[in-house]
């Protein structure tokens, strides 16, 4: 018998690919949809026509309990939390906003005052690789943001073996998608073709993300100094860290660490040759390359911003909440040539 999903904020870019997601899966079904307004899934997106189609409703907590057994949260960071706070503990909820994804000191300093203290301290940070136990024994999981996945599936690899008092060095780059869709003067058209524009450098709220995570694993105190930029791209992300290595281990043979810590990840191909965009884009792999010259290291990683940056990711943190084969339904192939 298949389980009933829910989907909140189901007209967003994320929310698209989580109706894909859920029509390919063998397991799911998707029995409510709900946005700010009263429409249907093929009016949002006219793609559907004829493959899927589902009233969508106003948020109505009441109505999801009842046709819902799960629900990905797709709401604007800081709306989440209006909503779980009200359903029950048992409830499986996968969450893509900010929401539950840091603590309440850097939540309230980085973006609103929280309303679920509760919540906040029994949701799971739904790295799947490094987390899936705490996923599994969780009913509420943060869905990662797309760069923090990016660079701490990256990163995390090397923490016991970089110097902390040199920090990590964060660039990366991201397609319009990450954006949303709300239109912005930086995402026009003649203000995105053919350019490249760096944005919030040292203040990008997925700093504080990346720092809070790569520190609970080293147990030391790291800076991390991130710069984003848009791409005039769809779809897709690359990340490039630098940090220095300690001299105990400079040594290390940074592919081998790669390959002995993914050694069980089918979704993270570590590469011989830097990665690009374009192999992730419309796939859930992550694909990472990492060189060192001397003590200084350099990690570099791509992802799809949509899918392992947001949906698919969040499809695995749901095939586990559901006890089912985690990688069950994510795309392996991507957007082609």
């Amino acid at each position: 018998m298949s389980i009933k999903v829910g989907i909140l904020g189901v007209g967003g870019y994320t929310g698209l690919e989580l109706v894909k997601l859920i029509k390919n899966h063998p397991e799911f079904e998707l029995s409510y949809a709900a946005t700010t307004s009263k429409n249907s899934l093929s009016n949002i997106f006219t793609q559907l026509n004829g493959v899927i189609d589902l009233d969508v409703n106003v948020v109505n907590v009441s109505e999801l309990k009842e046709r819902a057994e799960l629900v990905f949260m797709a709401m604007p960071h800081t709306q989440s939390m209006n909503y779980i706070k009200e359903l029950p503990q048992d409830f499986k909820i996968v969450d893509l906003s900010a929401d539950y994804r840091i603590s309440l000191e850097n939540y309230e300093a980085h973006y609103a005052h929280h309303i679920d203290i509760l919540g906040l301290k029994r949701a799971t940070y739904g790295l799947v690789e490094i987390n899936r136990q705490a996923i599994a024994n969780s009913t509420l999981i943060a869905n990662p943001g797309c760069y923090p996945t990016c660079s701490l599936l990256a990163a995390l690899p090397f923490a016991k073996f970089l110097n902390p008092k040199d920090g990590l060095i964060i660039d990366a780059k991201s397609g319009l998608s990450g954006a949303g869709k709300a239109l912005k003067e930086s995402s026009h058209f003649v203000s995105a073709n053919e350019n490249c524009t760096p944005y919030s450098p040292f203040t990008h709220r997925h700093s504080i993300e990346i720092k809070e995570h790569f520190e609970k694993s080293t147990n030391a105190s790291f800076d991390v100094l991130f710069v984003p930029h848009l791409l005039p791209l769809n779809r897709g992300m690359i990340a490039s860290i630098y940090a220095s290595i300690k001299d105990e281990f400079c040594d290390i043979e940074p592919l081998e660490i790669l390959k002995q810590f993914y050694k069980d990840d089918k979704f993270i191909r570590i590469l011989n040759t830097p990665p690009c965009i374009k192999n992730v884009a419309g796939t859930h792999f992550c694909d990472i390359y990492a060189k060192k010259m001397g003590n200084k290291l350099w990690v570099c990683s791509s992802i799809d911003n949509l899918l392992r940056g947001a949906s698919s990711q969040a499809m695995a943190n749901a095939n586990i909440l559901c006890g089912f084969d985690e990688n069950l339904a994510l795309p392996e192939l991507g957007c082609g040539i």
